[in-house]
């Protein structure tokens, strides 16, 4: 290959990498240096399961990518091994399944990322991945929006029961 093939074969990695953070939720870094076979097949198992796209990528595609995309201040981040996690649907999901893959293992390790559009640290994800699934934060958000109702419903029918 020639080398002006190469540089736009590299520049079109690129702009594929910073149109998937673009288009991400939520995008987990992580370092996942020392894992077995098995324990990174686990984890990629569980990212797809999640709908994150689970890659490994290049750290200067990565921090070109970045760049690309205004977020800068990264380098340090880009040192050794990286991983990235990028969830479209769910922001919750990546930084949950990578929390989760680091206690099981103790091999995986955030190193940063980006939550809706803004650089999040590492404690920032921990707490993301701390939040419920959608589905429980919409029952929970239902249960409270319901409780006044069958509250004033259970004191209705004891009224009505002391009435009669």
């Amino acid at each position: 290959m020639a080398n002006k093939e190469i540089i736009a074969a590299k520049e079109a990695l690129v702009n594929e990498v910073a149109e998937k953070i673009q288009k991400s939720k939520s995008v987990v870094l992580v370092n996942h240096c020392g894992l077995t076979v098995e324990q990174d097949t686990a984890l990629r198992v569980e990212m797809r399961k999640a709908g994150v796209e689970y890659k490994v990528i290049k750290n200067k595609i990565l921090v070109r990518a970045f760049e690309k995309c205004g977020f800068t201040g990264y380098e340090k981040v880009f040192e050794g091994p990286t991983a990235v996690a990028f969830s479209y649907e769910d922001t919750v999901a990546g930084a949950k399944v990578a929390v989760e893959g680091g206690q099981k293992t103790k091999m995986l390790e955030l190193k940063g990322g980006i939550i809706e559009g803004k650089s999040a640290t590492i404690d920032e994800l921990k707490v993301l991945a701390s939040i419920p699934p959608k589905p429980v934060l919409l029952a929970q958000l239902l249960g409270v929006l319901t409780a006044p109702m069958r509250n004033l419903a259970v004191v209705i029918s004891e009224i009505a029961k002391k009435s009669a």
